[in-house]
């Protein structure tokens, strides 16, 4: 596992006007959560933030915390619990973290990547549908995978890859329905579009003929009134 380090210091800013001359500052106000209950005041480096997010899939990285004087721990190994944003402008205003031991299972979503270009696609004109873009994953921190690749290669028309085909990294279950549908291939949308015209125009005629009927009908009883 690829150790990813964001420096911190504890936080004594407390209430809206502190805090928003830290982030005029390039400085988020941040939390610490641990123990399911305990929790340490942060603050972290806007741009550090940032540079890590272009870098990582942070929402499932475990990222080691280096709070400056913090004697009892050389860092805190966290997974990001929420990034808040503002409503307006989009930028970030706070970050919560979660606090985890490394030698105790979690759970977490991990993204699902296609690998390849199915013989549906590329042969038979067909569509890649993917349905479920992240999977539910059990494993300790140290092994949670960045993605996991599904090859696809193989898929034809019709064909699906449901959860129970996937293959788990070492150490790494998969929680997610085994019954759901990962990826699939669909048929070509100009040819169901072509047989629904197909049969609006097999349809015409058939009303054509119902219309001449009865107009023919009409005809002969107004000549039988005539006579």
């Amino acid at each position: 596992m690829e150790e990813i380090l964001l420096d911190a210091e504890k936080r004594q800013e407390i209430g809206k006007g502190k805090v928003k001359h830290l982030r005029d500052e390039g400085i988020l106000p941040a939390v610490v959560y641990y123990g399911g209950k305990n929790s340490l005041a942060l603050k972290i480096s806007r741009s550090q933030l940032l540079k890590l997010i272009h870098q990582h899939h942070i929402e499932t990285a475990v990222i080691n915390l280096k709070v400056k004087d913090d004697t009892s721990k050389k860092s805190r190994p966290c997974l990001i619990k929420e990034i808040q944003y503002d409503p307006v402008h989009g930028n970030i205003v706070h970050v919560d973290f979660n606090e985890i031991s490394l030698t105790k299972a979690i759970k977490v979503n991990v993204p699902v990547v296609a690998k390849g270009e199915s013989i549906g696609v590329k042969q038979e004109g067909g569509s890649l549908e993917h349905i479920l873009w992240e999977v539910e994953v059990e494993c300790l921190p140290t092994n949670i995978p960045k993605e996991i690749e599904v090859d696809i290669t193989q898929l034809k028309l019709g064909d699906s890859i449901h959860v129970k085909d996937m293959v788990a990294p070492s150490g790494v279950k998969i929680l997610t329905d085994a019954e759901g549908i990962v990826l699939s291939i669909a048929a070509p949308m100009k040819e169901e579009v072509a047989a629904a015209v197909e049969g609006e125009e097999a349809k015409e005629p058939e009303v054509i003929k119902e219309k001449k009927e009865a107009l023919a009908a009409e005809g002969a009883e107004e000549g039988k009134e005539k006579k």
